[in-house]
């Protein structure tokens, strides 16, 4: 996975500077715009922004633009590829966005209005399962008015439409490499962001260079970007502390953590960042499955499940228990699960599947991802596992596969229970319900709740003061108890750990909580 001779070679050149009194780099370079390397266990399973509703979105938010983004700092999408977005009427159901001037893609390619409309038609008609055609339910259709005006034309009022601009599934791509009816296969990538890809091998790495023809918010600190591909926590963090990589983002275990936090002599030249995470874990149950689909069976796993004590053995204090869908810091959280059950209680649950008929122990099989999330994922399971046979109610087998396997597997229905984490699309409490219901939702496992699509839903989004909106969420969140599709289990932190030469890390995570990798750079030592 590394090239150690070659840092070794530069290891022995920043000796070599240092002891003769001059430096060796250019005074870009000097300045801190140096290359960075940031080592992560979240791969793109696509390439292609028309397929990807997932962890793609490091890597798009890097090489492609969008029509608005989160500059660091912001909690409302601003300009980014357009100059000018707003919505053209007092219903918010026609949004208007004109674009910069001179826009190019990194080929030379102008990306004008065409360009932009072809982008959103072919998510729609691509329509990918469990891809971001889900963000575009809302929409009708896309419309251009010369060169630089695009007209987004909404099916229903949607005060959250900016919003979903805002997520990298919705980049700007080039219509002349990307098919309006089927996904680019090639493996490469042309975009307008502030890098472009120069060259990806997956499993291993992606090497992003300065894209010089970019025009947006960006402020690129670097000249480019390395991110290495973990498999496994372990390693990822040996490269941090033998500074084979400069910078972790998405994948340190909670011991990991500890440890940083502890500033133990070994780790003097390392540091952490912590950030207010909006990131959830939760547990899914797929209905089509003989035991998982009966009520009082998810109603008794919701009852045993202790979060208290998952949290503090297996995440020792970077994450918290949670009991509603919508997390901590977002409009319309709520406590909805802990006022149904209370604390976990073994014989609640057996009167529950008693009154049922249910016969015990009930045997269930969960699975989850090993890569996805960071190592910490399988003791996570471990402990439910333990807890859920210590009742004496429950069986359980536990299955794991790589993430794009994984998916593959609950897209196709294959899994009783499944494990899951959602980092949010944007910061809006629309973002941790409507993604979950319905037909065709981000989970692969149609769930039809009426009162929330067809009620609570368009109710909210016809309200553009975003803070206004908690009783239909509190609401939704009420059925998502009666109902235990979904079980929450907890929200975590965020963290950016690095050497202690890197700056910029508590501005690279943007409201999305995707990495902007041009906010990290070197510190100039002299």
């Amino acid at each position: 996975m590394f090239n150690r001779t070659s840092r070794r070679a530069t290891a022995a050149l920043a000796s070599i500077s240092l002891l003769s009194g001059c430096s060796l780099f250019s005074d870009d370079e000097a300045s801190g715009a140096q290359k960075i390397t940031v080592g992560t266990t979240s791969e793109p399973p696509t390439l292609d922004p028309a397929a990807s509703w997932d962890n793609g979105w490091e890597m798009f938010r890097n090489v492609f633009q969008t029509l608005v983004a989160f500059p660091t700092g912001s909690s409302y999408p601003q300009p980014d590829a357009a100059r000018q977005c707003e919505f053209a009427d007092e219903s918010n159901q026609v949004f208007e966005c004109v674009l910069r001037e001179k826009l190019k893609f990194s080929d030379g390619t102008n990306l004008d209005a065409a360009a932009v409309k072809h982008s959103f038609d072919r998510i729609l008609k691509i329509n990918v399962q469990g891809g971001p055609a889900g963000l575009l339910e809302s929409l009708a259709k896309v419309e251009t008015r010369g060169d630089s005006t695009v007209v987004f034309r909404l099916k229903k009022p949607d005060a959250t439409f900016p919003f979903i601009l805002a997520t990298p599934a919705m980049s700007i791509v080039n219509p002349a490499e990307y098919p309006l009816d089927k996904l680019r296969q090639d493996g490469k990538v042309n975009g307008s962001g502030p890098y472009t890809l120069a060259s990806y091998t997956p499993g291993d790495s992606a090497e992003l260079v300065r894209n010089e023809l970019y025009e947006g918010f960006a402020d690129r600190r670097n000249k480019g970007v390395t991110i290495e591909y973990f498999k496994e926590s372990g390693p990822l963090f040996a490269a941090l502390k033998n500074k084979e990589i400069d910078a972790i983002y998405r994948g340190l275990t909670s011991e990991q953590v500890v440890e940083l936090e502890e500033k133990k002599p070994q780790n003097e030249h390392l540091q952490l960042v912590e950030t207010v995470g909006a990131d959830i874990r939760y547990l899914v149950f797929n209905p089509a499955d003989p035991a998982a689909g009966k009520l009082s069976v998810r109603q008794a796993v919701a009852q045993v499940v202790d979060r208290d004590e998952l949290v503090a053995k297996v995440y020792q204090g970077t994450a918290e228990p949670l009991y509603s869908m919508v997390p901590k810091g977002i409009a319309g959280h709520a406590t909805s699960f802990f006022d149904q059950y209370g604390d976990p209680d073994v014989d609640k649950a057996r009167t529950i599947l008693e009154e049922d008929g249910v016969e015990t122990p009930v045997p269930l099989t969960f699975w989850y991802t090993t890569d996805r999330y960071g190592s910490g994922t399988a003791a996570e399971f471990g402990e439910l596992k333990r807890q859920l046979e210590a009742s004496g109610l429950f069986e359980i087998t536990l299955r794991a596969k790589p993430w794009k396997q994984f998916q593959a597997g609950y897209q196709k229905g294959d899994y009783p229970v499944f494990g899951r984490g959602w980092f949010p699309d944007f910061p809006d409490p629309d973002n941790f319900i409507a993604p979950f219901v319905g037909k065709h939702n981000a989970l692969s496992t149609p769930y039809e709740s009426p009162e929330i699509t067809g009620t609570l839903l368009p109710e909210s989004r016809r309200v553009s003061d975003r803070a206004a909106v908690s009783r239909q969420f509190v609401r939704a969140q009420e059925i998502f108890v009666d109902d235990v599709r979904l079980l929450p289990l907890w929200q975590g932190k965020l963290y950016v750990a690095s050497t202690d030469d890197i700056a910029g890390g508590e501005r690279a995570l943007d409201p999305q909580t995707v990495m902007q990798m041009w906010e990290l750079y070197r510190k100039a030592s002299w």
